[in-house]
């Protein structure tokens, strides 16, 4: 069920090549206002112990893997991932409906009130680099993958803004975890990005923003002034 009233709408990015800057940035930030992602670069560099750091300071984890693999090894990897007790997961729905209701077994086995959510399509993929790899216009696409969620009754997806009006025809009840978020219109790895007020009229339920925050001279105040505009 969608949370619209969590007051922690931030999901700060942390891109980090060195675990003392990971725990320079938590001293600044108040884990009452805001959540942290550990993605691949930070998981691959420092492993499991890093979440455990991040826990002891308050914070809740959304772990960013994306896993995409056969059945089993999904299951036992979100298995591995779920024990660590963090605040959600994510996986590609381009597994498939056997994937994705593995990943949910092992969700429910460990931890049926953690998040479990579905990536579509990565918000840096255009209608031509679909095309490219032989699929579908995204629109389309991103349609099909979130019926599939929908019938196999995972919590959300990550996915663009802008791919929202959509997959809101689809179902209701989905928690949309949303990349792209800018300050400014800077695009880096994203093919469009949004503002934070823009992604939460369009339906976004969670922003995550990286490096606007995690590069600012201070964090704290990047967080307040994103709070203040929505």
């Amino acid at each position: 069920m969608t949370n619209i009233h969590d007051n922690k709408k931030i999901l700060i990015a942390l891109d980090y090549d060195k675990e003392t800057d990971i725990l320079d940035l938590c001293s600044k930030l108040d884990p009452a206002l805001v959540r942290l992602k550990v993605g691949k670069q930070v998981f691959t560099r420092f492993g499991p112990n890093i979440i455990s750091k991040l826990h002891k300071n308050n914070f809740e984890i959304f772990l960013d893997l994306k896993f995409h693999d056969i059945p089993n090894t999904v299951y036992r990897s979100c298995l591995a991932a779920f024990e660590l007790g963090i605040w959600m997961l994510n996986i590609h729905l381009l597994g498939g409906k056997d994937m994705i209701m593995a990943a949910k077994q092992a969700r429910d086995e460990v931890n049926k009130d953690a998040k479990l959510i579905g990536v579509s399509l990565l918000t840096s993929m255009s209608d031509k680099t679909l095309n490219d790899i032989g699929l579908d216009r995204r629109s389309i696409l991103v349609g099909k993958l979130a019926t599939i969620a929908q019938n196999c009754k995972i919590d959300g997806l990550v996915c663009s803004p802008g791919d929202i009006e959509l997959i809101s025809k689809i179902s209701s009840n989905f928690l949309y975890v949303t990349p792209g978020i800018r300050l400014s219109d800077s695009k880096q790895d994203h093919s469009k990005v949004f503002s934070p007020a823009d992604a939460l009229k369009l339906g976004a339920t969670y922003l995550v923003i990286g490096r606007s925050i995690t590069d600012a001279e201070d964090p704290s105040k990047v967080v307040n002034d994103i709070l203040l505009t929505i």
